[in-house]
């Protein structure tokens, strides 16, 4: 999430009753808007499976603690990023989707290129916080990316503890939430305060270039042996290209700020 002032084109997918998704392009990325300048995801178009943006990047920080989870779920499709990287790595996953505005759904299939649902995607309209409170879903997701933002990218549209509560009884045992925290500064806190409440371990690590702030919650505390996550780091650079150092890093910086 950050803001980007090009308007190279302009591609609107406006049902009404939802904020319009629009395109604008510059350089060779292709950018997602709800009808503001906020982008909201983003795709190189030479590499439509590669994610693009750091803090997107971040949201798979979990792949440090998982190798092969039999469920992802992503709450907020934005540009589809999350999602087709998650379905194209990882071939053994079932990834679902939930996601409120069908002109994001719409846009994302004809701009962004994301896959048709089949037999292990699905690409639902539907608000997030359903989702979540629906009991069938508890206890059957391994990674949960947390995503929701409206226009004006104030911070989370979904951000109170039941909420959290919620999102922790859909996991498994030992299952992980991803969560991006962007906007004002008293989201941070009151989102963080109520991740807190509900999961055993939460830690947060910022993105260096934007105010994103990536968020990891077990459900179970795991243990951080910094030795094992950097060989894991090196495995992840090299197997998915993603800068996984990074994310040891920030995470043993998250653990020297806290002490």
């Amino acid at each position: 999430m950050h803001t980007d002032f090009t308007n190279n084109s302009n591609t609107a997918f406006s049902h009404p009753d939802h904020p319009p998704a629009t395109i604008t392009e510059h350089r060779g990325i292709r950018y997602l808007h709800l009808g503001t300048k906020w982008v909201q995801g983003a795709m190189r178009i030479d590499k439509p499976d590669a994610i693009e943006l750091e803090y997107v990047q971040m949201m798979m920080m979990w792949m440090l603690f998982k190798t092969q989870p039999k469920r992802i779920v992503q709450l907020g499709l934005g540009s589809a990023a999350l999602t087709k990287f998650s379905y194209r790595r990882f071939p053994e996953t079932n990834v679902t989707v939930a996601e409120l505005n069908p002109n994001i759904i719409a846009i994302c299939g004809a701009q962004f290129a994301l896959p048709p649902n089949d037999t292990r995607l699905d690409v639902r309209e539907m608000n997030a916080l359903d989702f979540v409170l629906d009991t069938s879903n508890h206890g059957t997701i391994d990674v949960l990316q947390v995503d929701l933002y409206d226009e004006e990218a104030r911070g989370p549209v979904l951000d109170t503890p039941e909420f959290y509560q919620a999102c922790f009884d859909c996991l498994t045992d030992d299952g992980i939430m991803t969560t991006n925290v962007f906007g004002d500064f008293a989201s941070y806190d009151k989102n963080l305060q109520a991740m807190e409440l509900v999961f055993d371990a939460v830690v947060w690590v910022p993105e260096l270039q934007d105010e994103n702030i990536v968020v990891l919650a077990f459900k179970k505390s795991p243990s951080l042996d910094f030795s094992d996550l950097y060989e894991r780091a090196v495995a992840i650079k090299k197997q998915y290209n993603l800068p996984a150092k990074n994310w040891v890093n920030g995470l043993k910086q998250w653990m020297l700020d806290q002490q």
